[in-house]
């Protein structure tokens, strides 16, 4: 452990990388230690993201970390930070490949992972006609037949209805019983979405595109794409072995510039404060934690 880094970025996705790049302009000495294992690496393409919508993430991932490679106090590995802890104004992070190291302030941009539902046949479409995000991907699938998964009145019958401002054919599969108030229900029949109670017994498709969804009472339902809305939880356990509190929806509860935790020198940026989870806004925050890093190093120094 001879090198004390500035700042240890755990997690190389959109956050990760932008508060790389604004740190690494600021001539400050930076690990960044991602798994590679970003939660939209099934997507084909993203989107929402000015200049790049319509990219595929892994052509995102490589022009953001060729644009790193002027910037020489900026290292990348891929590995996995197994554990850290904080002594005094220090942080100390595990690596599973890695010798340890040692730094001044640490950003987490670590990400969540969301849950698949445990439908046969799901997997193939993930990322291409089975999706999480309508924000992302709704646009594509415009008044086709977009089914939503899910069940209670928030992640089943709050899905369907957020999904009629792209399509007017949108069906809801529970999976089993329902679990909808009378009111959620008498609001889908009036705005057209049927609801499916039967279990689901698999999805059919043709290669990546889903085709229909085929129960175990009546006939398979012909649909185009599937949403779902069944949690997600945190990729990584170092906030809360950090002391990190959380917010009510799962998300690390962060203060100034909404990036700061209440343990001084460490930060979060992306998904992982489970607030507008898009591309766009996960390297927005990784640039307001670069600001709020590179704040507290020159307050420390004396230059502030």
């Amino acid at each position: 452990m001879r090198q004390i880094w500035d700042t240890v970025i755990v997690g190389g996705g959109p956050a990760g990388l932008s508060a790389a790049l604004i740190l690494g302009r600021c001539c400050r000495n930076v690990l960044i230690v991602d798994e590679g294992r970003q939660r939209n690496r099934f997507a084909s393409r993203m989107h929402g993201f000015l200049t790049c919508d319509g990219i595929s993430p892994q052509a995102f991932l490589s022009t953001a970390r060729e644009q790193l490679r002027p910037y020489g106090s900026v290292r990348l590995i891929q590995d996995v930070v197994e554990d850290a802890h904080c002594s005094g104004k220090e942080f100390t992070v595990t690596l599973r490949k890695h010798e340890p190291s040692r730094t001044r302030s640490l950003l987490l941009a670590t990400g969540v992972v969301d849950h698949l539902p445990p439908i046969p046949g799901i997997e193939p479409l993930y990322g291409t006609s089975v999706h999480h995000c309508p924000y992302c991907d709704g646009w594509e699938w415009r008044q086709q037949r977009i089914a939503a998964y899910g069940n209670g009145d928030d992640k089943g019958g709050g899905l369907a209805l957020m999904l009629r401002q792209w399509s007017n054919d949108v069906p809801l599969f529970t999976d089993g019983p329902a679990e909808l108030s009378a009111a959620m229900r008498s609001r889908l029949r009036r705005h057209g979405v049927s609801v499916h109670e039967a279990k689901i017994v698999r999805l059919e498709g043709d290669g990546d595109r889903l085709q229909r969804v085929v129960l175990d009472a009546g006939d398979p339902i012909a649909c185009d794409a599937l949403f779902f809305n069944t949690g997600q939880h945190q990729r990584s356990v170092l906030a809360s072995r950090l002391g990190c509190t959380f917010t009510d929806r799962g998300g690390v509860d962060a203060g100034d510039l909404d990036v700061a935790t209440a343990i001084e020198g460490l930060f979060v940026a992306g998904d992982v404060t489970r607030d507008v989870q898009l591309v766009a806004v996960a390297a927005a925050e990784g640039v307001k934690a670069a600001f709020a890093i590179n704040k507290l190093l020159l307050t420390r120094d004396g230059l502030l």
